[in-house]
């Protein structure tokens, strides 16, 4: 059995990665802890890290696939509220699609997230103060 749960990492490193819980079988984990134990990874979490790197790459090709199909932005995307409020001048909303980590930053209102955001579609991590997530909670996919 393999169960996920995403946890929010330390503020200092959110920005580069999310803290996640694996629950294993006792039998794969003893396998993991056997590697661990003769040198092939230097500890559990490197296992999980190389797995999950392994499987990217296997699917890198599907992966870029669906990227440019759905036309979503790879990597790290910061919304401030600068950038909102020229796309609200410009009498625009913006359907956001990330594949990474998609931040609307602390000095972007609900109201204004609302007037300017139309969709948000976040394959990762998404940051935001908790009152601009429930004003999007409706435009999340």
């Amino acid at each position: 059995m393999l169960q996920v749960t995403r946890r929010p990492d330390n503020a200092a490193k959110t920005a580069e990665s999310e803290k996640i819980t694996v629950n294993l079988g006792f039998v794969d984990l003893g396998h993991v802890d056997l590697l661990v134990s003769e040198g092939v990874y230097g500890n559990r979490s490197d296992f999980i890290r190389t797995a999950i790197r392994n499987q990217i790459e296997r699917h890198a090709e599907l992966t870029r696939q669906s990227v440019a199909r759905k036309s979503v932005e790879l990597g790290l995307r910061r919304y401030h509220r600068a950038d909102l409020e020229a796309v609200r001048a410009a009498g625009h909303t913006l359907d956001i699609r990330v594949l990474g980590l998609a931040s609307i930053g602390p000095d972007v209102t609900p109201e204004l997230a609302r007037e300017t955001i139309a969709s948000l579609e976040v394959l990762g991590g998404l940051q935001a103060s908790p009152e601009v997530k429930a004003a999007l909670a409706d435009r999340l996919r």
